[in-house]
């Protein structure tokens, strides 16, 4: 089934995936279940979205405990540099073999390829900037572990996906109730169209809008 990013109209990929496990039904399920659910939302609609980044994010030199960091603040997990986490990247290459499965329900001869190569040039320097920009405040919000969030965020951007790392810098906002002027807000809406998002993959109504200093 071929759908258009604009045609979901929730945050998708692995970044919206962030917000299945912050949901009150994670403790209810495995963690696969969670991802299958999350592949066969919308009849499947959700599946190639979220291979793909997995896919990138995979096939990227981020280091793992790069990704297990930014997992947790996606989610909205404190900072916990002893927790012991499974391995991500291993995590990951599940998430590819769940979304190929879900696929070939549709598809049956459907196999996984290489992903296209992600935006490059003024869409990643954009994304690095509002980054750069929110730093702070994201900081202060995450506190421990804010800095090391922030640093994780670039790393996807410049070693994986700008869009990627744009869709996780928002789920970070939105998680940890970061405050977004009006004017970064604006700016935030058009660079999801740049990308072709639906307006609600940028604000699902929890991005926390306040307006410009005077």
């Amino acid at each position: 089934m071929t759908v258009r990013r604009q045609d979901i109209w929730v945050d998708f990929g692995l970044s919206g995936l962030t917000k299945w496990f912050a949901g009150p039904w994670a403790g209810e399920a495995t963690e696969e279940e969670i991802v299958a659910g999350a592949a066969d939302w919308g009849d499947g609609a959700y599946a190639a979205t979220l291979l793909q980044d997995a896919q990138r994010l995979l096939e990227s030199p981020v280091p793992t405990p790069v990704i297990a960091l930014l997992w947790r603040a996606a989610t909205g997990l404190p900072y916990d540099p002893d927790a012991v986490r499974r391995d991500e990247r291993a995590w990951l290459g599940d998430i590819v073999r769940i979304c190929a499965e879900r696929i070939r329900r549709d598809e049956p001869s459907f196999t996984p390829v290489p992903p296209e190569p992600p935006v490059d040039g003024p869409l990643r320097e954009a994304v690095l900037e509002e980054i750069r920009q929110a730093a702070p405040a994201v900081r202060d919000a995450v506190r421990a572990g804010g800095a090391e969030v922030v640093d994780a965020l670039e790393r996807v951007v410049v070693e994986a996906d700008p869009d990627l790392g744009f869709r996780l810098f928002l789920r970070v906002l939105k998680a940890h109730l970061v405050p977004v002027t009006e004017s970064r807000y604006q700016r935030y809406h058009e660079l999801g169209e740049r990308f072709g998002y639906h307006e609600l993959v940028v604000d699902d109504g929890t991005l926390q809008s306040v307006p410009d200093p005077d």
